[in-house]
């Protein structure tokens, strides 16, 4: 399968002209009685070596990281005497670019740069907070340990973008994003220092963080806005992005109305699925389905806890599951005809900015030889 960048680089390469690769593409939509845009379609593998490749990566990067730990605790430079080595992050951040040199530079493979950009991230953070935290003392305040944290996820972000400006891996942008998310938090949280409670840091954090979340929702709704058709990497980096806000957004929304407290009313419980009615309405409107699987694991509870109350003890998970999976089945073979209705009752001005619909009636294909 050929990604949609893959035959954008076709065409500028002069393998193939636009106008074939258009038709190739409303061919495919014709197929598949849904639009391109509606296929919210990125790129994963390419084949089984993709998986070959992310497996054997894994192993070797979780080795050299190992290997890296194990030698700064020789030398004694670890984070409170038996904490973390900057050498271990090094090692796993050196070995992530080095491999996405070749996977991702050369044979553009899209689960290995992946794993390798992930990597890349996490063995960036963990050097830099590590190297910064080694002249601490192990009773640092709250507010030392935040700024920290703080500084380590800015150097982190300043990685993500060089990774970027190498190797345009789409999910780059949303790690990026992690980390700047990752400034602002540490940032509030040093700030209040030790001045609030448990409860009342958890508070200010989930509301940070819902914040953060809308934040990068917005951005990748302007990434969307960059390709509305859903043809280039830009869309890509979009779906990552929207991956990246819809927990930031659905957790903290769950979270600060005590619904998660583990004891769930019936009036609680409706109130979830009413939420979860109101993020698949968003989620149709902006043609993106991350916002319903963020929201999964709440709205099952939720249902569970009806069923339990309804009498329907022993079999309250199988029903809860019959009803969702039922449900998102029949959203996503109807989706085009529910964005249609959604789209319907929206102002002219905020359809305007939405990816755009098409028609319910895929064009006929004459499948005829040519004479």
């Amino acid at each position: 399968m050929y990604s949609q960048q893959e035959l954008d680089d076709a065409v500028a390469a002069g393998a193939i002209t636009a106008d074939s690769a258009n038709a190739l593409r409303a061919f495919i939509s014709t197929q598949r009685s849904a639009s391109i845009v509606d296929e919210e379609q990125f790129r994963l593998i390419t084949g089984f070596n993709d998986i070959f490749v992310a497996l054997a990566s894994v192993i070797l990067l979780v080795a050299v990281s190992w290997i890296g730990q194990v030698l700064g605790e020789g030398l004694n430079l670890v984070v409170s005497n038996d904490g973390p080595s900057p050498l271990g992050g090094a090692a796993l951040a050196a070995t992530a670019w080095g491999l996405a040199t070749y996977f991702t530079a050369k044979r553009r493979m899209a689960l290995p740069s992946i794993v390798l950009l992930i990597a890349f991230a996490i063995g960036v953070m963990w050097t830099s907070f590590t190297v910064l935290a080694l002249p601490l003392p192990d009773d640092a305040s709250d507010s030392v340990q935040g700024l920290v944290t703080a500084a380590a996820a800015a150097i982190t972000a300043g990685g993500a973008w060089l990774h970027w400006k190498r190797f345009k891996v789409p999910i780059t942008i949303a790690v990026g994003a992690a980390a700047v998310s990752g400034i602002v938090a540490a940032l509030v949280a040093a700030a209040v220092g030790d001045a609030l409670t448990n409860g009342q840091m958890e508070t200010l954090m989930l509301t940070t963080v819902l914040v953060l979340g809308i934040g990068v929702f917005a951005l990748a709704m302007r990434w969307d806005g960059s390709d509305p058709e859903r043809v280039t990497r830009r869309s890509d980096v979009a779906f990552w992005l929207h991956l990246l806000a819809a927990p930031m957004i659905a957790h903290p929304v769950f979270n600060l109305l005590g619904l998660t407290d583990g004891n769930a009313s019936i009036a609680e419980a409706f109130v979830v699925v009413g939420i979860y009615v109101a993020l698949g309405i968003a989620a149709l409107a902006i043609d993106r389905r991350a916002l319903l699987v963020s929201g999964l694991a709440y709205v099952l509870y939720a249902i569970a806890e009806l069923f339990e109350e309804f009498g329907a003890i022993g079999l309250n998970i199988a029903l809860t599951a019959l009803v969702i999976g039922s449900a998102l089945l029949l959203l996503s073979a109807f989706w085009h005809q529910a964005r249609h209705a959604v789209i319907g009752i929206l102002p002219a001005g905020l359809t305007a900015k939405l990816p755009p619909l098409h028609s319910l009636t895929p064009p006929a294909v004459n499948h005829a030889p040519d004479a």
